[in-house]
């Protein structure tokens, strides 16, 4: 079968999985992690496009996400605009920064553009921290309003409570849109592009094309993918301080690509949901629970390099070929 058609199908598997998902689900802390892991979808899609597709590792996807957030938040808490504007305008707004920050530094390769998108994070980190006057600082910005109300077809959608079913169809519809958008990238010839990227690059510039407009565009994409992840985040939670957007947080998404599986559309979907709940389920271990996470992730990456998903795909087809035999 077709890889194209493997993709399709399994992004409508997980599609329909979490149309039921609510109706599975009976306790609210759990609705309000699924709804926090499809954020992380959206943030996850975004790091995929520029390390999976173009082979280039940003660790400035968390910076990028508390550009969003706190943009967001300003827009909404300070100047008193629609929620629903606030959110339509991030993503725009995160990819026009993410064009100063992406001009200079996609001029260098490798590990080298690696550290400078790290050093990014910092800085955007410290600023958050710094300027209290305006981001709160450490002690944060309360009362982040939640979207208003929709009237649709005659009926109310509030988007009110910490595990709102409604919230999660909203999440869940940025999620799916981002991964479709990704997946149209990745199916047009900028795609094709993109990973010629990454399997040669000096051969992609040798025969004319522009990689270095690629690989800006591709980082544009993701930034805004972060920044709407951002805004989701922010006018979710209503409490908004620096913390989720430091480094580790970048290190995060680096790792829900790398489990999910590095280069496919459905591999930051799972990576996503694994960042957020591995660490829930590993409270059991009390103190040693960031030991354990840390482990398991490291063990993971060394003896599951491809990811998660192709090491599934892999293990359905010698499972197919035992059940299938050929004819003689």
């Amino acid at each position: 079968m077709n890889s194209k058609y493997k993709s399709i199908g399994g992004l409508v598997a997980l599609g329909l999985g979490a149309i039921a998902l609510p109706n599975l689900i009976t306790v609210p802390y759990f609705m309000h992690l699924v709804i926090l892991a499809l954020i992380w979808v959206i943030l996850a899609q975004g790091q995929n496009l520029i390390q999976g597709f173009v082979g280039y590792v940003s660790i400035a996807q968390a910076g990028f996400m508390g550009i969003g957030a706190y943009f967001s938040t300003l827009l909404s808490v300070k100047l008193g605009w629609s929620v629903w504007a606030c959110m339509a305008l991030t993503p725009l707004f995160t990819a026009m920064v993410s064009v100063l920050v992406g001009y200079p530094s996609l001029r260098v390769k490798g590990h080298y553009f690696a550290i400078v998108t790290l050093a990014y994070n910092m800085v955007i980190f410290t600023v958050l921290m710094t300027f209290s006057s305006l981001t709160g600082g450490e002690a944060g910005i309360s009362d982040v309003p939640r979207p208003a109300e929709l009237n649709l077809f005659g009926k109310l959608i509030n988007f009110e409570g910490r595990s709102s079913v409604t919230y999660y169809a909203l999440v869940m519809l940025a999620a799916v849109l981002a991964t479709t958008l990704c997946a149209l990238i990745l199916r047009s010839r900028v795609g094709r592009v993109l990973v010629s990227i990454r399997q040669n690059e000096t051969l992609a510039d040798s025969v004319g094309v522009s990689t270095w407009r690629y690989k800006l565009f591709a980082f544009v994409v993701s930034a805004g993918l972060a920044g709407l992840a951002g805004s989701l985040y922010a006018h979710y939670i209503g409490f908004l301080n620096p913390e989720p957007f430091g480094v580790d947080q970048s290190l995060n998404a680096i790792l829900a690509v790398i489990l999910g599986g590095s280069g496919t559309l459905t591999g930051p979907v799972i990576g996503a949901f694994a960042v957020v709940f591995l660490p829930e389920y590993l409270r059991i271990a009390d103190s040693y629970r960031l030991v354990t996470y840390g482990l398991i992730l490291v063990v993971s990456t060394i003896f599951l390099p491809r990811g998660l998903v192709p090491v599934g795909h892999q293990i359905w087809l010698r499972l197919k070929a035992l059940v299938v035999k050929p004819h003689a």
